[in-house]
């Protein structure tokens, strides 16, 4: 079997003030690569400084282009909808090429809703915008013409449409992705109406089943499974970080509108969260029940939503590269 990609995600939180949360999150795509991981992501969010902390993906990747030679950078997600989409096709061809070609592109529909109406939209049109859009994208990074004295995008960017990676919650999201031959990018945990107890990877079995069985004949799949995981040194670590990161969490239970029972210890409900935060061998444990791992072509830890300090997260990759991957499948490249 061919070792995945693995990947790591950032969306630049943490408990410090926006130039420190920048220039961490650089220096941990250049930490990194030099520990030999493969793909660097990041998402876009937009007003929300607890959301994601990141409005301008393009820009962000541009100057970690600049500090890096290998690993390959990814957007996942470009919130679509809320794009300009003939920019968002001038703006991924230039860090295309600034980035001599390490550069994927990841989009959807997805975003806080109380984002749309600063940008005079509704967002009750997401899923017929982002329909638009992704059309608009498409054409000009494959060359259509844009104006009336052939004008086509500039700079080209030949490649860059075959690496379009789509996010989506849904089955038939997945199926629709999986026909037009893209990339299918699986959040970290999958929203559920109750509370079952267990992490969300098998209800994410069957969008892969749809994906893979919708590829075209000669297509390869493309399956991007981003994980939350922090690893430590110590149980006591593992404790605090834990217990930080279902915090963190509990807003998002509340918007969902999931309650948890009040006898749920936190072994439990992190399990519920997908939360893979413990020591090298909790976290191998944890991820080893995952079916969707053996599945994956990309591999993506992320720290959050525990969103420890910076030099945690630095210790997290170090372990994440040197002893976990490894024991899933990756082969570091040569």
């Amino acid at each position: 079997m061919t070792s995945p990609r693995l990947g790591y995600f950032t969306r630049l939180l943490g408990d410090a003030p926006p130039r420190e949360r920048y220039r961490n999150a650089l220096a941990q795509f250049v930490r990194a690569e030099e520990l030999g991981f493969d793909t660097g992501w990041v998402a876009q969010h937009h007003f929300h400084r607890d959301e994601g902390g990141l409005p301008s993906p393009f820009v962000f990747l541009a100057q970690v282009a600049a500090r890096t030679s290998r690993i390959t950078l990814a957007t996942g997600i470009v919130t679509l909808p809320l794009e300009a989409p003939l920019r968002v096709a001038e703006d991924a061809a230039v860090l295309w090429l600034l980035s001599d070609g390490r550069f994927e592109l990841g989009i959807g529909s997805g975003g806080t809703a109380t984002s749309f109406p600063p940008f005079g939209l509704e967002v009750d049109d997401r899923p017929a915008t982002y329909v638009a859009n992704k059309q608009i994208v498409l054409g000009a990074l494959r060359g259509e013409t844009l104006t009336t004295d052939d004008g086509a995008l500039y700079p080209p960017a030949p490649g860059l449409a075959d690496t379009l990676w789509e996010a989506t919650f849904s089955v038939s999201g997945a199926a629709r992705i999986g026909a037009e031959g893209h990339g299918l990018l699986l959040s970290r945990t999958q929203p559920r109406p109750t509370f079952t107890g267990r992490g969300s990877a098998p209800d994410q079995l069957a969008l892969v089943e749809a994906y893979r069985a919708a590829l075209p004949t000669g297509v390869a799949p493309r399956i991007m499974a981003s994980r939350s995981a922090l690893v430590v040194d110590t149980d006591e670590d593992a404790r605090r970080w834990r217990a930080q990161g279902i915090d963190h969490s509990r807003p998002m239970l509340a918007a969902q509108g999931v309650p948890v029972p009040p006898e749920v210890d936190d072994a439990s409900l992190a399990a519920y969260l997908d939360l893979h935060v413990g020591t090298v061998s909790q976290v191998l444990a944890s991820l080893g029940s995952d079916p969707i791992l053996p599945l994956a072509t990309d591999i993506v830890f992320q720290p959050h939503p525990v969103d420890p300090p910076h030099e945690v997260v630095l210790r997290s990759l170090e372990l994440l590269a040197r002893e976990v991957a490894p024991a899933l499948g990756w082969v570091p490249q040569s």
